[in-house]
């Protein structure tokens, strides 16, 4: 079998490098580790900045991000139960953040690229890479329990900061910069109404809190926590106890709660490599580089 580009991963990354490329007129095939359906229900960022939401509208893939994104103008930072509304439309000549989760952007491009005809293989696990400095460069992978092998002349590696792809490449080829943060974030997805309309973002002797959302009906938000803090010592009581301790204001901010649907302990970290290339593999997405996920 044979493509233009070979992507691995169908997240954000490989999916809009696919769509993109199509517009050009040049072919890919992307190879998903996972299911349709799993990459479709995973709950990742929600919050998305002006530059995004302007290229998925310009290519075509913006319909439901603007009849169901939530527009945020401004942010509210709060000190010592004091809030500060920052106003991010006024401050950047009209630029505002959209709240629509990750998982949605994934499902809007996966539909685009097969009501166009693309390719993406789904439960193909990428097991290696061969000649990846030739104008040959292949990649094996595995899908319904036959090893299968795909001739490119590119590869991109978007298969996230685990991927095989990264790995492939031969040991001194990298630098590598990497920061762990002596601190994570405890994470939870209430089934509740936002207690605010734009998200909040609260410094506390007893650590960060944020407030964030997903939709009208279901709110994201998160406790600043050490790296190793055990889920099994946060029942939803203490965690909604802490919540309102920390989003407390002079003024009474009264925070629903509701059904915590998930919850999950995030650590934060930085990373860069570089160069973001070896032969004619070039790593996108996670598999180049991470910011803690400060945006929510």
């Amino acid at each position: 079998m044979r493509t233009q580009v070979a992507i691995v991963g169908a997240g954000p990354a490989g999916l809009v490098l696919s769509h993109l490329l199509a517009r050009a007129g040049i072919d890919s095939l992307v190879l998903e580790s996972r299911s349709r359906e799993y990459v479709e229900k995973r709950v990742r960022a929600g919050v998305l900045e002006q530059g995004t939401v302007d290229l998925l509208t310009q290519t075509g893939v913006g319909e439901r991000l603007r009849q169901e994104g939530l527009i945020h103008h401004g942010i509210e930072l709060r000190f010592e139960g004091r809030p500060y509304r920052i106003d991010l439309t006024e401050l950047t000549g009209g630029r505002s953040i959209t709240v629509y989760g990750q998982q949605e952007v994934v499902k809007d491009l996966i539909r685009a690229r097969l009501d166009a005809g693309g390719q993406i293989r789904f439960e193909a696990e990428a097991l290696g890479f061969a000649e990846l400095d030739s104008d040959r460069p292949r990649v094996r992978y595995l899908q319904a329990g036959q090893e299968q092998e795909l001739t490119c002349d590119w590869v991109a590696g978007c298969d996230g900061f685990w991927g095989a792809s990264r790995q492939a490449i031969p040991d001194g080829a990298l630098r590598f910069y990497e920061k762990e943060y002596p601190f994570a974030w405890l994470g939870i997805l209430a089934a509740v109404a936002p207690s605010s309309d734009e998200l909040i973002y609260t410094y506390h002797e007893r650590g960060f809190a944020l407030h964030s959302l997903r939709s009208p009906e279901i709110s994201r938000m998160y406790l600043q926590c050490r790296p190793d803090e055990p889920l099994d010592e946060w029942p939803d009581e203490r965690i909604w106890h802490e919540l309102r301790t920390r989003f407390a204001t002079d003024d009474g901010f009264v925070l629903e709660d509701g059904p915590i649907l998930e919850k999950s302990v995030t650590s934060m970290r930085s990373f860069v490599v570089e160069p973001m290339q070896y032969g004619r593999l070039f790593l996108a997405g996670d598999a180049a580089h991470i910011v803690p996920p400060t945006g929510a």
